[in-house]
C-alpha cells in the first residue's frame, strides 16, 4: 500500500450523481435548469433592486444583498457541474476542479452562515434598540462586518482544502454525490483519515451549530422584545423575522446533518445536499421579496408597474 501511495495518483474522480436511470436523469436535469435559472434571476433582480433604489440603501438590504449576490455564487460553483454531467456516462472531474469546487463551495456556505449571525444581529440591534441603530450599525461598521465575514470564510475553506489536499489518493476514484465535498472525497485518501474527521467536524460542525444557536437565541430575544412594541410594528418585524429564520432553518440544518458527524454516508445525504445547493439559493429570494412590502414596492418601481397604475 506504500509503494502505490507513492507512485499512484487519482487524476480524475467519478462522480456517481443522483440517479443511473435515464427517465430519472431527464427529469432532474429539467428541475435543476428551472432552479437554477430562478436561482440567478431572482438573486440578480434583488441586487438590481437594492442597489437601484435609494430607499433600500440601508444595513439590513446592504446584507440582504450580499446574501444574493452568494447565493448565485454557492449554486453556480455545484449546478452548471451537475447538469453538463446529466448527459455524461462517465461523470468526471479533475482533481484540481474538484478541490476548486471544494474551496468555493467552503468559502460561500460559510460565510453565508456568518452573514446570517450578523443579518440577526442587525435586526435584534433594529428592534430592540431602535434609537441607537444608526449608530450602531452605521456604514462602517457594516463594511467592517462584511469583509470580517468574508475574511472568515477564506479562513475556513483554506484551511479546509489545506486538510483535503495533503491526502494521498491512489483509488478508488468514485464519489457519492454530484459534487465534490470535503467528507466524501477525503474517504477516498489511502491512509487513515479519523484525525481529519474530528478536525473537519470541530470546524465545520462547530461553526454550524455555535452560529445556529447564536441566531436562536438573538431571535428569541426579539420576539420577547416584540411583545411590547405596537401590534404593525410587530407584525412587520415578525414577518422579517419569520423570513430570517426560515433561511436559517433550511440552510444550517444542512451544514449541522453533513458537518457534525464522521464521514459516512447516508441515503438522506443526497436529498440534503440538493437542498443545500439548488433549493435553498432559490427560496431565499422568494421568502425575502413575498414577506418583504419595501421589496415588493421597489420591484414594482423597478419594472415599472407603478408608473403605469400612476397612468392609468
Amino acid at each position: 500500500m506504500e509503494e502505490a501511495n507513492q507512485t499512484s495518483f487519482v487524476a480524475y474522480f467519478r462522480l456517481r450523481g443522483l440517479s443511473v436511470n435515464q427517465k430519472v436523469q431527464v427529469a432532474v436535469f429539467s428541475m435543476f435548469l428551472i432552479f437554477y435559472v430562478l436561482t440567478l434571476i431572482g438573486n440578480i433582480l434583488i441586487v438590481i433592486t437594492i442597489i437601484y433604489d435609494r430607499r433600500l440603501h440601508t444595513p439590513m438590504y446592504f446584507f440582504l444583498s450580499n446574501l444574493s449576490f452568494i447565493d448565485v455564487c454557492h449554486s453556480t460553483v455545484t449546478v452548471p457541474k451537475m447538469l453538463i454531467d446529466t448527459w455524461s456516462e462517465k461523470k468526471l472531474i479533475s482533481f484540481d476542479t474538484c478541490v476548486t469546487q471544494m474551496f468555493f463551495l467552503h468559502l460561500f456556505a460559510c460565510t453565508e452562515i456568518f452573514l446570517l449571525t450578523v443579518m440577526a444581529y442587525d435586526r435584534y440591534v433594529a428592534i430592540c434598540k431602535p434609537l441607537q441603530y444608526m449608530i450602531v450599525m452605521n456604514w462602517k461598521v457594516c463594511v467592517l462586518l462584511a469583509v470580517a465575514l468574508w475574511t472568515g470564510g477564506t479562513i475556513h475553506s483554506v484551511a479546509l482544502t489545506s486538510l483535503t489536499i495533503k491526502l494521498p489518493y491512489c483509488g478508488p476514484d468514485e464519489i457519492d454525490s454530484f459534487f465534490c465535498d470535503v467528507p466524501q472525497v477525503i474517504k477516498l485518501a489511502c491512509t487513515d483519515t479519523h484525525v481529519i474527521e474530528i478536525l473537519i467536524v470541530s470546524n465545520s460542525g462547530l461553526i454550524s451549530v455555535v452560529c445556529f444557536v447564536v441566531l436562536v437565541v438573538s431571535y428569541a430575544v426579539i420576539l420577547v422584545s416584540l411583545r411590547q412594541q405596537i401590534s404593525e410594528g410587530r407584525r412587520k418585524a415578525l414577518s422579517t423575522c419569520a423570513a430570517h429564520l426560515t433561511v436559517v432553518t433550511l440552510f444550517l440544518g444542512h451544514c449541522i446533518f453533513i458537518y457534525s458527524r464522521p464521514s459516512t454516508s447516508l441515503p438522506e445525504d443526497k436529498v440534503v445536499s440538493v437542498f443545500f445547493t439548488a433549493v435553498t439559493p432559490l427560496l431565499n429570494p422568494i421568502i425575502y421579496t413575498l414577506r418583504n412590502e419595501d421589496m415588493k414596492s421597489a420591484l414594482n418601481k423597478l419594472t415599472g408597474r407603478k408608473d403605469r397604475k400612476e397612468e392609468k
